[in-house]
């Protein structure tokens, strides 16, 4: 029969019952890092190696100037093609988000974790069928470390309605900023569907790009970054991953190898999720990939933005297209519902 960690139990109940987050602890000015917080070493970095971190392997760049003229149309489509499959992830520069844009929602959500307690622990809670909600991490379990990090998570933004729950202090920023994502998710379901070698509006007519969610993560400067996490290793499920971050800390692994992908400049970095790659659309042709947040030793906290690409309907069935199926490349997925899919998580 298992042991029961009552003092851990305890511990993570107290946290919780804050609302204040990991940036309560460092607000009341944390030096050593709490027991919940602590992953075991086989988790963490190694610090006796370089942790097969190559200088020389980079998430490739895609540019999207000029997308539409034709002969660089298929060059982006090729580099997209092989970024898809043999990566899972590629930044895109030149993608029609305007600087400004892009600065002042990382500004404004920095301003929301950065509130008083008081000003946003009404948006603290687990209740996760919430269109807005702020909380540290998905799950609070003894037989989990807990990553050091904050969301505040905003859901259904394909609704214009669901934009007035969002706080007022990076509402209008959050806003702004989804009205290029929209654009920028238009433009990658038909360079995807072209990848494929089908019609360009193939993946908008199965839905699979139509609604959009955000992560908003805040990583507080940590007293003991070495023994912890931001993100615990995972792929993302979905379909498609856009993210926007300020500071490094983000690794991939590619070949078994963590990589690490620091922020190139005024660029979004796209990742395969779970339904595009292997679960459903592309019978396993392109690579959803795990990757997780480092805690550098730095003087200022992270943050990032995941807007997250799926469907809304959470009843429609889905499977390997039938268009790619063939003897040499046969299903090896069967048909699942998108909301049986997502059930698993609470994010």
């Amino acid at each position: 029969m298992a042991v029961v960690d009552c003092e851990l139990e305890k511990e993570l109940k107290q946290f919780d019952e804050t609302k204040a987050g990991v940036k309560g602890l460092v607000d009341a000015g944390v030096t050593k890092l709490p027991r919940m917080f602590r992953h075991p070493p086989e988790s963490l970095p190694s610090p006796n190696q370089n942790n097969g971190v190559d200088s020389n392997l980079q998430v490739p760049v895609i540019d999207l100037k000029d997308v539409d003229i034709c002969e660089r149309r298929k060059e982006i489509i090729n580099d997209l093609r092989k970024a898809a499959e043999e990566w899972g992830f590629f930044q895109i520069v030149n993608h029609g988000i305007p600087n400004a844009v892009m600065d002042k929602v990382l500004k404004g959500v920095r301003g929301f974790h950065e509130l008083p307690q008081e000003a946003k622990e009404k948006w603290y809670s687990r209740d996760f069928k919430k269109k807005v909600n702020f909380f540290s991490n998905g799950e609070l379990k003894v037989s989990t470390p807990a990553d050091w990090r904050d969301t505040l998570s905003c859901k259904g933004l394909e609704d214009e309605c669901n934009f007035e729950a969002i706080p007022e202090v990076c509402r209008e920023e959050i806003r702004e900023y989804m009205k290029y994502i929209v654009q920028v998710q238009e433009k990658l379901s038909k360079l995807f569907s072209e990848a494929l070698g089908l019609d360009s509006d193939y993946l908008e007519n199965l839905s699979c790009f139509k609604s959009r969610s955000l992560a908003c993560h805040y990583y507080p400067v940590c007293p003991e970054p070495h023994l912890t996490l931001g993100g615990t290793r995972h792929s993302d499920l979905g379909f498609l991953t856009l993210l926007l971050q300020d500071s490094g800390g983000l690794q991939i692994l590619h070949d078994n190898v963590w990589i690490d992908v620091p922020p190139v400049e005024r660029a979004l970095l796209t990742n395969l999720a779970d339904m595009l790659q292997v679960i459903v659309v592309t019978n396993g042709k392109f690579k959803s990939v795990e990757h997780r947040v480092l805690m550098p030793a730095t003087l200022e906290p992270r943050t990032s933005i995941a807007c997250f690409v799926g469907t809304d309907d959470l009843q429609k069935p889905y499977g390997p297209i039938k268009e790619l199926i063939s003897e040499d490349n046969p299903a090896i997925y069967k048909e699942v519902l998108f909301g049986e899919y997502m059930n698993r998580y609470k994010l």
